[in-house]
């Protein structure tokens, strides 16, 4: 198990553990978290799980592939050097408490 921080648009942070394999985004919609929709359920064809990785965590994540890329042209908050989509995070131990912001809006 994994555990993650999320930082909400209003700065309220919630903690969430989840299985090792898991994206963030499997996480946070299964937990009812209000700041990721996740449309496309993962597969990287939508931007409704953009989220803003932390700083202290972008060089531990795995380099974004052009699919990711090209989706997070289309995100509906301001794309910044750190915005990844969160269906393309994986949990692993070497992420425990990796911190994610969230945008203040996904569509």
């Amino acid at each position: 198990m994994t555990q993650i921080h999320l930082i909400q648009a209003d700065g309220q942070a919630l903690s969430l553990e989840g299985e090792d394999g898991q994206s963030v985004m499997q996480l946070a919609t299964a937990a009812g978290l209000s700041g990721i929709v996740g449309e496309c359920g993962g597969s990287a064809m939508c931007a409704t799980c953009h989220v803003y990785v932390d700083e202290a965590w972008l060089d531990k994540l795995p380099q974004a592939l052009p699919p990711e890329l090209e989706m997070l042209e289309c995100t509906a908050s301001e794309r910044r050097p750190n915005s990844r989509l969160s269906c393309q995070i994986k949990l692993a131990p070497e992420l425990a408490g990796l911190t994610v912001h969230l945008p203040e809006r996904q569509q």
